[in-house]
C-alpha cells in the first residue's frame, strides 16, 4: 500500500534533488576562494547525487510497472554511503569556516566512525536488495551513525553560536535525526513511521538554504 498520493511525492522529490543539486554546483561555483564554501558546495552535491540513487527508482516505482526492489536496495546503500561522507565533510567546513585547529582525537574518532558506518553497511547480511532487508542491521549500521550525528550537534552548537547564517545548524542536524531514527527503528513493523522521511528531507533542505545564506555573508560580518 501506498503512504502517499504517488503525483506528490513524485513532485517533492525530483523538486528536491533539482534543488539540491543545483545549489551544490552553485555553492562550488562561488567558493573558488573561500574553503568553507566549497566543501558546504561539495556536501551539497553529494547529498543530491547520493539521494537521486534512491529516490529516482522510489519516483519509478509508482508509474512504471517492474520490481524495483533490487534498485531501491542498492540505492539506500548508496544514499547511506554519501550521507556518512556528508557528515564527514561538514566537520571539516566547520575547521574552515571557524579556523579551528588541533582537536585531532575529535577528527580520528569523526573518520573511525564513518569508516565503521560504510563498512557495516557492506556486509551482506544488511539484505539490501531483499523485499525485506535485515532490521537488527538496519539498527547496527546506524550506531556509528548516530554517534556521528551527536558529535555534529555538539561541535556545530559550539562552533557556530555567534554566526549568522549557521547558528541554526545543530537545530537542522537534530531533527534530521529525530525523524529518521523511529523510521530505523520501526518502519518494518509500522510502515506509517516511513512517513518521516519527509520532514527528514526538509531538514536537509534547511541545511542547504543555510549553505547558500552562509556563502552570500562575508566572513567580517559573520554575527
Amino acid at each position: 500500500m501506498k503512504l502517499m498520493p504517488a503525483l506528490p511525492e513524485s513532485i517533492f522529490d525530483i523538486c528536491y534533488l533539482i534543488f539540491a543539486v543545483s545549489c551544490g554546483i552553485i555553492l562550488i561555483k562561488n567558493g573558488k576562494n573561500k574553503r568553507d564554501i566549497r566543501f558546504f558546495g561539495i556536501m551539497t552535491l553529494l547529498l543530491g547525487c547520493g539521494d537521486a540513487f534512491h529516490l529516482v527508482p522510489r519516483v519509478l516505482n509508482y508509474w512504471v510497472t517492474g520490481d524495483f526492489t533490487a534498485a531501491l536496495g542498492i540505492g539506500k546503500l548508496i544514499t547511506s554511503v554519501t550521507m556518512t561522507l556528508f557528515y564527514l565533510l561538514m566537520e571539516y567546513a566547520r575547521r574552515e569556516r571557524y579556523g579551528v585547529k588541533g582537536e585531532k582525537p575529535l577528527l580520528v574518532c569523526v573518520w573511525a566512525l564513518a569508516f565503521c558506518r560504510i563498512a557495516l553497511c557492506c556486509f551482506p547480511q544488511n539484505g539490501w536488495t531483499s523485499a525485506e532487508p535485515s532490521q537488527l542491521w538496519g539498527i547496527i549500521r546506524n550506531i556509528p551513525f548516530a554517534l556521528m550525528g551527536i558529535i555534529t550537534v555538539a561541535v556545530w552548537l559550539r562552533s557556530a553560536k555567534s554566526d549568522k547564517p549557521l547558528r541554526l545548524m545543530w537545530l537542522a542536524v537534530t531533527l534530521s535525526f529525530a525523524f529518521y531514527l523511529p523510521v530505523v527503528l520501526f518502519a518494518q513493523a509500522v510502515p506509517l513511521t516511513g512517513m518521516l522521511m519527509l520532514p527528514k528531507t526538509c531538514m536537509y533542505v534547511w541545511m542547504i538554504a543555510m549553505f547558500i545564506r552562509a556563502g552570500k555573508t562575508p566572513a567580517e560580518k559573520r554575527l
